[in-house]
C-alpha cells in the first residue's frame, strides 16, 4: 500500500489545472455586404499560419469539419448553403481510411442572408480543428456582424467589419508561474540529492564507472547516458500518460480535467493530505517504499547487462533505492506544477530530472569531486525533516484553494498565517536543536550554516507576524489567501462585501459572496457593469480572476495596489470582476447553454465560457477594458508586474474611446 500513495500523486498531478487552456492560431474576419433587394452576403475568412491546415467543410472534413453557422432569427433568414473561395486540396487518409480534405494560407467562407431591414446584428458559430503535422486543436468562435447598408431594395453596397477576437493572454498570464514552477522543480532536484536515501549513493555509482572501463572516451559516454537514463525514468512516464489524454481526449478534454481537478474540491482536499502523508514520512513516522521485489530485480540486472544496458539498470536502481526520498519530493513537484499550463508536468519533471542527475554525472565524469564533497551523517536526515516542515506550509496552499472557491471560511488570511508562524517557528527551532525527531542524531553544538538558516527561519517569521492585523505581506501575496478575507485589519476594514459606489447605495449581483481587493468597489456581473457605466460615463475595467490563481493576487498586491494604479481604478474605471473558478450555482434563469447543448449552472463555468467566445482565452489573470456597450478599447493584458506599463496601458486603451 505504501508505494501506492506515490502513484496516487503521479496520476492526479497528470490530471490537475492549472492552467489554462491552449489558444487556436488561426484568427477570422467578417464582414457583411449589401447586395441589394433585401440580401446581404456574409464573408467569413481564416487567415492560417503557414504551418497549420483546417479541414474542410461536410464530408470531406472527416470526424471534425469546419462549420461556418449563420444563425437565423425572426428578422433574418438564412439563404443557401455555405460556399468555399477554393476548393480544399484532398487527399486519401491513411489513419481513418477514407478521403478527406484541407485549406492553408487564407480561405473565405461565404453564407447569404435575407432580411428586410438593414443595420441588424447577425451571429456567426465557427467552429475548426487547425493541426500542425503531429498535433491538433479544436478551436470555436462567435462573432458578431451588422447588416449595414441601405434600405432593402436600394442597392447600396457598404461592408461591416468585425476583428477577430484576441488571442489568447495564456502566455501572458501564466509564463511568470511557469519559470517559478521550474525554479522550483530545480531547487527539488538539487535538495533530493542531499537526503540520507541519495547521498550516500554518489561514490558507489561512481565507482561503477570507475572499475567499468579502462577506455576514458567510453567512461565518460556510459557516464553521461547514465544522467540520460535517470531523465528519461523520471519525464518520459509522465509525459507518457499526458501526452495519450491528448491524443485519446483531445487538448479541451485535457485542459477540462486539469482545470476540474485544480479547482475543485476533492483533488485539492487529497493533495493537501498527500502532501501531509508527505511531511509525516519526512519526520520519520513511516517510509513510503516500493516492493523489494522490483528493487531487486534491477540490482540483479545491473551486473548482468553489459555495456548500456547495465548502465540503465544502474539507473532504474538508483531511482528505485531512493525512492523512499524522492518520492515524496516528487510527488510535491507533480502536484505543484499541475497549476500550470497543461504541459507544465512534463517540463517540471525534466528539470527536477536534470538537477537531480547533474550531480551524479559530474563525479562520474570527474571523481576528483567526491574528495570535495562532505561526508555522510546525520545531517542528512535534518534534510528531511526541514523539507517535511516546507511539505506542510506549502500543503496548505490546495485546502486554501478549495476553502476560496467554495467560500468555506475554513481559512481566513489570519489563520492561514498562523499556521505558516508556528510551522516556521518550529523549523527555526529544529535548528537550533530543540526539537528532535525519531532518527535525529543529538545536537551538541549549533555549526555557523545551522545558525544562519535559524536567522533566516526567524527572519520570515517575524515578516509575518505583521500579516495578522493586515500588513500586506506582498513577497508572499501569491500564496497567501487575499486581504478581503481577513476579519481585522489594524487601521482599516477588513473582510466584507464589495459594492457599487456607496453613494449609489446599490445591491450588486452577487456581493453577497464575492468581494474585490484592496477596498475598491465594483461589479460581478458584465451586463450590470455596463448599465453602470454607461450611467455615469466611465469605461469598464474587465478582470478575469480566480480564487486559486496565485498570479492574479500577485497582481493585485504589487500593481493593483500601487497610488497611481488604484486611484485610476477607483475614479476612472467601473470595475467588473469575472471569477472563473467559484463553484457557486447561480440562479436557474442565468444559467447558459452552450453551442454543444451543455448547460452551464455554476458562476465559474459560465464566466470561463463567455471569457473562451468572446476572448478566445481560459487564463487568468486576463485584463480587457471596454466602453460602456461592451465593446472593447484597445489591446488587452496578462501577467505583468511593471507597474509603468500597465499604466501606460490603461491610459492607451481610454484615450482610444474617446
Amino acid at each position: 500500500m505504501k508505494h501506492l500513495k506515490f502513484m496516487l500523486a503521479v496520476l492526479l498531478s497528470l490530471m490537475t489545472f492549472g492552467l489554462s487552456a491552449q489558444s487556436t492560431r488561426t484568427t477570422w474576419t467578417t464582414t457583411a455586404t449589401d447586395l441589394g433587394e433585401g440580401l446581404y452576403e456574409i464573408k467569413v475568412t481564416a487567415s492560417i499560419p503557414e504551418d497549420l491546415h483546417i479541414y474542410a467543410l461536410g464530408e470531406l472534413g472527416g470526424y471534425n469539419p469546419t462549420t461556418i453557422t449563420v444563425q437565423p432569427t425572426k428578422k433574418v433568414e438564412v439563404v443557401g448553403e455555405v460556399t468555399p473561395s477554393k476548393e480544399p486540396h484532398t487527399y486519401y487518409d491513411e489513419v481513418f481510411k477514407m478521403n478527406m480534405g484541407d485549406y492553408s494560407g487564407e480561405v473565405t467562407f461565404t453564407q447569404q442572408v435575407r432580411s428586410r431591414k438593414a443595420d441588424r446584428e447577425v451571429k456567426v458559430l465557427i467552429e475548426w480543428q487547425e493541426c500542425t503535422d503531429q498535433t491538433c486543436q479544436m478551436g470555436e468562435e462567435e462573432q458578431s456582424v451588422v447588416l449595414s447598408g441601405s434600405v432593402a431594395g436600394k442597392g447600396k453596397k457598404n461592408e461591416a467589419t468585425v476583428a477577430p477576437a484576441e488571442e489568447s493572454g495564456a502566455p501572458a498570464a501564466t509564463g511568470g508561474n511557469f519559470w517559478s514552477i521550474i525554479i522550483e522543480a530545480i531547487i527539488w532536484g538539487f535538495a533530493a540529492l542531499l537526503t540520507p536515501c541519495v547521498f550516500p549513493m554518489v561514490p558507489m555509482t561512481v565507482s561503477f564507472f570507475m572499475k567499468g572501463s579502462e577506455n576514458k572516451r567510453v567512461a565518460k559516454f556510459r557516464a553521461a547516458m547514465y544522467g540520460v537514463f535517470i531523465v528519461a525514468l523520471y519525464t518520459l512516464p509522465i509525459a507518457a500518460l499526458i501526452l495519450i489524454t491528448k491524443v485519446v481526449g483531445g487538448d479541451a478534454v485535457t485542459a477540462d480535467i486539469f482545470n476540474w481537478l485544480a479547482t475543485h474540491w476533492l483533488p485539492n482536499i487529497i493533495f493537501f493530505a498527500v502532501f501531509m502523508v508527505f511531511a509525516a514520512s519526512f519526520f520519520g513516522a513511516f517510509e513510503i517504499v516500493l516492493p523489494s521485489k522490483l528493487v531487486n530485480k534491477s540490482d540483479e540486472n545491473v551486473d548482468k547487462k553489459k555495456g548500456l544496458g547495465g548502465v540503465f539498470f544502474l539507473a532504474l536502481t538508483l531511482v528505485l533505492v531512493s525512492f523512499s526520498c524522492t518520492g515524496p519530493i516528487v510527488g510535491s513537484v507533480l502536484i505543484k506544477a499541475t497549476q500550470g499550463e497543461v504541459l507544465t508536468p512534463i517540463f517540471a519533471m525534466l528539470a527536477f530530472s536534470m538537477a537531480f542527475a547533474l550531480p551524479f554525472v559530474l563525479c562520474a565524469l570527474f571523481p576528483g569531486l567526491l574528495n570535495k564533497m562532505p561526508k555522510s551523517g546525520g545531517w542528512l536526515n535534518s534534510v528531511k525533516v526541514v523539507l517535511g516542515f516546507v511539505e506542510v506550509a506549502l500543503g496548505f496552499k490546495f485546502l486554501s484553494t478549495a476553502d476560496q472557491v467554495y467560500h468555506w471560511g475554513l481559512l481566513d488570511r489570519e489563520v492561514y498565517l498562523a499556521i505558516w508562524i508556528v510551522v516556521f517557528t518550529m523549523l527555526g527551532f529544529y535548528l537550533l536543536g530543540k526539537l528532535r525527531f525519531k532518527h535525529d542524531s543529538e545536537v551538541k553544538y549549533i555549526s555557523t550554516f545551522r545558525l544562519a538558516l535559524a536567522i533566516g527561519v526567524f527572519t520570515f517569521v517575524v515578516y509575518m507576524i505583521p500579516g495578522m492585523w493586515g500588513a500586506p505581506l506582498k513577497a508572499l501575496s501569491g500564496y497567501l489567501p487575499p486581504m478581503q478575507t481577513q476579519d481585522f485589519v489594524l487601521g482599516g476594514e477588513g473582510g466584507g462585501t464589495a459594492a457599487a459606489p456607496k453613494a449609489e447605495q446599490r445591491t450588486v449581483k452577487y456581493g453577497d459572496f464575492l468581494e474585490l481587493p484592496l477596498g475598491l468597489e465594483g461589479y460581478f456581473d458584465l451586463e450590470e457593469a455596463k448599465e453602470y457605466a454607461a450611467e455615469v460615463g466611465k469605461p469598464i475595467f474587465l478582470d478575469f480572476t480566480g480564487h486559486g490563481c496565485v498570479n492574479c493576487r500577485e497582481m493585485e498586491a504589487r500593481v493593483w495596489s500601487h497610488p497611481e494604479v488604484k486611484a485610476k481604478l477607483e475614479n476612472d474605471f467601473v470595475i467588473c470582476a469575472l471569477y472563473m473558478d467559484d463553484k457557486k450555482q447561480v440562479a436557474a434563469e442565468d444559467w447558459v447553454i452552450t453551442e454543444s447543448g451543455k448547460e452551464l449552472k455554476t458562476l465559474g463555468k459560465i464566466n470561463s465560457h463567455f471569457a473562451l467566445k468572446q476572448f478566445g482565452i481560459n487564463a487568468q489573470p486576463y485584463y480587457v477594458i471596454l466602453d460602456a456597450e461592451g465593446n472593447q478599447l484597445g489591446d488587452t493584458r496578462g501577467y505583468d508586474l511593471d507597474v509603468e506599463a500597465f499604466l501606460e496601458w490603461m491610459d492607451r486603451c481610454v484615450a482610444e474611446g474617446k
